[in-house]
C-alpha cells in the first residue's frame, strides 16, 4: 500500500475533506489500540471459530460437494457473515501485515470462491434442486444483501493487497452478475435489506467500471415505490414507503435505513447530486435530534428492530442494535467528509465509545447485540458453548443465531484508523483522538504528525510535527460540542480558548513544533429534552465522550431504588465518578396490590451507600457478572435542581 488511495474503506472522488487510509493513519496506543489488539488476537478468531463450528462456513463446501440443501446450516443470510469476516481479515492484514491471518484469509476465500457458479451467482440458500429459485424472495431472502457484503470484502482486499487477487475476481464476477440480472432491461426488483448500493459504489471507485455505479443508482431510484410486497410491519420497514429524496427522517428498520442512507451518500457524492446529499443529510440530522439515544444508539423498538417515533426513546426497551451503531458511524463519517461539519464527527465519537465499544466483552469472546440503557433484572450467564436465540441484553453472549453484530464490529474496528483524520488543500484535520501517527499529502508536500494522548482517560491531545512543507498549512483539531472551556496551546506556551467545532492552527510549521488541545473532562450532568417522556425527571452523567451508568455491583443494591441529588456536580476521585444519592426502600409495601398512590414514594438515604455512589463507563458494564444497570437516574425531589 502506498499513498492516500490505499487501505481506504471508502474512497469518494470529491468532497469537502479527503479520507486517509490505513497506510496513512496508524493507531499506536490507548483506548482504540487496545480494542484493535483485542480484535486481532481474539474477536476475529472467535467469530471464525463459531461460524466454522456451526457449519456456516461449511455451507460453501456443501455447495461444491452437492450436499445442499440437506446439509445447509444457519439463517438465509448466513453467507453474509462469512463475507464480513473476510472483510475484517482483509483490513486487519492490511493494517498489520499479519502473515498468519493472511494465510487464513486465503484459505477461507478459496472455499468461498469454489462455490461461485459460472455466471457469477453465489449463494448457498437459493437456486439448487430442493431450494427456492434464485431471487424468488427478494423481501426476505437477502441474496443481494449477501452480494453486497461479498463485494465489500472484495473491495477491502483490493485496497489492501491489490486488484489481482482471487477474492477481488469473485466480487467482480458477482457484481457483473447483479448488473446483468437487475439492469435496466432485467429484473425490476430490489433487496429487502439495503447494502448492495454502497458496495457497488465502492466497487466502482476501486475499479472504475461505471456500470457498477449505474446499477447502484438504479437500485436507489427503485426504492420507495412499492416494488417489495406489503408486510404487517409496513413498507417503511424496507424503506419502501417513500423515495429517499422525499423522506424527512430515517424510519423503519434501523440498520436497513442506515445502510440505505450510506449508499445514497456514496451515490450523491459520485454523481455530484447535491439535492440527494442535502436530503440524506437533513434526514440524518433530524434522526440525531429526535430518534437517537444518549449513547448514539438508534432503534427504540424491538418489533421490527425499528426507530420508533420522534422522542420515543425508552431506556429499558432500547433496541439500539450494535449493527445500527456501525451503520451510524459509516453514515456520519461519510457526511463529515462530504460537508466538513463537526457535528458528524461528534456523532461518530459518541457512537464509537458508547455503542461499538460496548458490544464486545473485555476478553473479546462475547458480544451485545442490543444495547439497553436500563437493565431491570440481572439476567443469567449465557452458556459458553450455546448459541443465544435472542438478542435481548442482559449479559453478552458468545454467539447468536443471528450474529451480524459481532462480525460488523470486527470489520469496523479493523478499519478504524481510517476514521481518525482527513486532509484537504488547506491541511490536516484530526477528528478522533488516539495515540497515532498520521501522514497526509497537502498541496506543497507531505505532513507527518505524531499524536500522543490517553484520551478519554485524560483530555490532553498532544500533536508533534514530524514532517512538513516549508509553506503554511492548517492543523485542525475537533472540539466536541460538550467540551466547554477547551483550550489550544501552541509553541509559544499560550493557551487560547476554543469553542465547539474545529480549533485551527495555521502557519508555517517546523519539524518538532507542538500543538496541544486540552479538553475539560470533568463529569457533568446531562438532562434530556422534556419531550422524551420516558426519562422525564431523570438525569444522566457524562464524562468527556463517555456516557456513565450505575451498576448494582457498585451500589450493593438493585438500581431501581436509586435517587440522585443534582444540587452539586458529579465528583471524580481516584479515577471514579461519584454522585450523591439516596435509596428508596424497594422492599417497602411489596404486599400492596395497587402500585399507585396520592404522592411520591418516600426516599430514605441508605447508610451503607454513605451518600455517594460510583458510576462506570457504560461501555464497560456487565463485565463483572449479572447486574442491574441504568444510565438515566431519577432525581431526588428534595435535592434536585432543574437543568435551567
Amino acid at each position: 500500500m502506498t499513498g492516500t488511495d490505499s487501505g481506504l474503506p471508502f474512497a469518494p472522488s470529491r468532497g469537502r475533506l479527503r479520507p486517509l487510509g490505513l497506510a496513512d493513519v496508524v493507531i499506536t496506543g490507548g483506548f482504540w489500540a487496545e480494542l484493535q489488539q483485542l480484535n486481532s488476537t481474539a474477536m476475529i478468531a472467535h467469530a471464525q471459530s463459531w461460524m466454522e463450528r456451526l457449519g456456516w462456513i461449511g455451507n460453501f463446501d456443501a455447495a461444491v460437494e452437492g450436499r445442499l440443501p440437506r446439509d445447509r446450516r444457519g439463517r438465509e443470510f448466513s453467507d453474509s457473515e462469512i463475507y464480513k469476516l473476510l472483510e475484517a481479515m482483509a483490513w486487519e492484514v492490511g493494517r498489520t501485515g499479519d502473515r498468519d491471518m493472511d494465510a487464513r484469509f486465503r484459505i477461507l476465500a478459496a472455499r468461498v470462491a469454489r462455490a461461485q457458479e459460472p455466471d457469477g451467482y453465489l449463494n448457498t440458500m437459493f437456486g439448487r434442486p430442493g431450494q427456492q429459485p434464485r431471487y424468488s424472495d427478494l423481501e426476505w431472502g437477502h441474496e443481494l444483501y449477501c452480494f453486497g457484503h461479498l463485494i465489500q470484502a472484495g473491495v477491502a482486499r483490493a485496497r489492501t493487497a491489490g486488484t489481482q487477487d482471487p477474492l477481488v475476481d469473485v466480487a467482480r464476477r458477482a457484481a457483473d452478475h447483479v448488473c446483468e440480472v437487475f439492469g435496466p432491461e432485467g429484473n425490476p426488483g430490489l433487496c429487502g435489506h439495503p447494502e448492495i448500493e454502497t458496495a457497488l459504489v465502492e466497487l466502482f471507485r476501486a475499479t472504475g467500471e461505471r456500470r457498477y455505479l449505474d446499477q447502484a443508482r438504479l437500485f436507489l431510484e427503485r426504492r420507495g415505490h412499492g416494488v417489495l410486497g406489503e408486510i404487517e410491519l409496513g413498507q417503511q420497514y424496507f424503506q419502501e414507503d417513500v423515495p429517499i429524496r422525499e423522506a424527512t427522517i430515517l424510519d423503519g428498520h434501523a440498520v436497513r435505513a442506515l445502510y440505505l442512507a450510506v449508499g445514497a451518500v456514496d451515490l450523491a457524492v459520485e454523481d455530484d447530486d447535491r439535492t440527494l446529499l442535502a436530503a440524506v443529510r437533513a434526514q440524518t440530522l433530524a434522526t440525531l435530534a429526535r430518534r437517537t439515544y444518549l449513547t448514539g444508539g438508534m432503534g427504540a423498538h424491538h418489533e421490527g428492530e425499528s426507530f420508533g417515533q420522534d422522542f420515543e426513546l425508552p431506556p429499558d426497551r432500547a433496541y439500539s442494535e450494535t449493527c445500527a451503531g456501525v451503520g451510524s458511524v459509516m453514515l456520519n463519517y461519510r457526511l463529515l467528509l462530504a460537508t466538513g461539519e463537526a457535528r458528524h464527527a461528534d456523532a461518530v465519537e459518541r457512537t464509537l465509545y458508547n455503542v461499538v465499544a460496548t458490544s464486545p466483552a473485555q476478553d473479546g469472546r462475547a458480544f451485545f447485540y442490543t444495547n439497553t440503557l436500563h437493565q431491570r433484572t440481572p439476567g443469567r450467564v449465557p452458556a459458553e458453548d450455546e448459541v443465544s436465540p435472542r438478542a435481548a441484553s442482559s449479559l453478552r453472549a458468545p454467539w447468536f443465531a443471528v450474529s451480524c453484530c459481532p462480525n460488523n464490529v470486527t470489520r469496523l474496528v479493523a478499519s478504524l484508523g481510517a476514521y481518525i483524520a482527513s486532509a484537504d488543500d488547506q491541511g490536516v484535520q484530526i477528528h478522533q483522538f488516539a495515540g497515532s501517527t498520521i501522514r497526509a499529502t497537502v498541496p506543497d508536500g507531505v505532513v507527518a504528525l505524531k499524536v500522543d494522548t490517553t484520551y478519554p482517560a485524560d483530555g490532553r491531545v498532544h500533536v508533534r510535527v514530524l514532517e512538513t512543507p516549508s509553506t503554511p498549512w492548517a492543523l485542525s483539531l475537533r472540539v466536541p460540542a460538550w467540551a466547554e472551556g477547551a483550550t489550544v496551546r501552541t509553541g509559544d506556551g499560550s493557551a487560547v480558548a476554543v469553542g465547539a467545532g474545529y480549533a485551527v492552527v495555521r502557519r508555517v510549521f517546523a519539524v518538532g513544533d507542538e500543538v496541544e488541545l486540552d479538553l475539560p473532562m470533568a463529569p457533568r450532568w446531562t438532562w434530556a429534552d422534556p419531550r422524551i417522556d420516558a426519562v422525564r425527571g431523570q438525569v444522566a452523567v457524562e464524562r468527556g465522550p463517555l456516557v456513565m451508568c450505575l451498576e448494582s455491583v457498585d451500589l450493593g443494591a438493585d438500581v431501581a431504588g436509586v435517587r440522585v441529588c443534582t444540587d452539586e456536580p458529579p465528583a471524580e476521585r481516584g479515577g471514579r465518578v461519584l454522585v450523591r444519592a439516596s435509596l428508596v426502600d424497594a422492599a417497602a409495601d411489596v404486599d400492596e396490590a395497587w402500585p399507585y398512590g396520592p404522592g411520591p414514594g418516600r426516599s430514605t438515604r441508605d447508610p451503607e451507600v454513605g451518600g455517594q455512589v460510583g458510576l462506570v463507563p457504560y461501555h464497560s458494564w456487565a463485565n463483572r457478572g449479572p447486574s442491574t444497570m441504568r444510565v438515566w437516574l431519577p432525581v431526588d425531589d428534595a435535592h434536585g435542581l432543574a437543568p435551567h
